[in-house]
């Protein structure tokens, strides 16, 4: 089991930057795939961003070429750089974690999850 705690969100203008860390505690011997999900007010969770092994990545198109997940095993940490910010990228944002690497971009195949953390674009 994991413990997940995000920070790093913000109020930021349209074409403004943030980074977004994830970090990770408990039984971080074992390997798991991890990902970054939002979602809005009225809104179903969504995926956002997903890293399996330091590898293989995968982000929703409408993220892709502006955000980029990493992470630093060292540092039991996971992170996500939003460049480019619009105000349709306003939502909360958690981190999560999974035992096994299935859609990395499925809130449902994910077990361990932060409390979140609150990221606001403006116009």
């Amino acid at each position: 089991q994991v413990q997940l705690v995000e920070s790093g969100g913000g109020s930021v203008q349209s074409g403004g930057s943030l980074r977004l860390s994830c970090e990770v505690s408990g039984n971080t011997g074992s390997r798991y795939c991890m990902g970054w999900f939002r979602q809005a007010p009225g809104k179903e969770r969504e995926g956002v961003a997903g890293i399996a092994g330091d590898v293989v990545t995968r982000y929703a198109s409408s993220v892709q070429g502006r955000f980029t997940i990493s992470q630093a095993r060292a540092e039991n940490a996971m992170y996500l750089q939003m460049n480019s910010l619009k105000p349709e990228d306003t939502a909360m944002y958690y981190c999560a974690a999974a035992p096994y690497c299935q859609n990395l971009l499925a809130p449902a195949a994910f077990t361990y999850w932060g409390q979140g953390t609150q990221v606001t674009v403006s116009s």
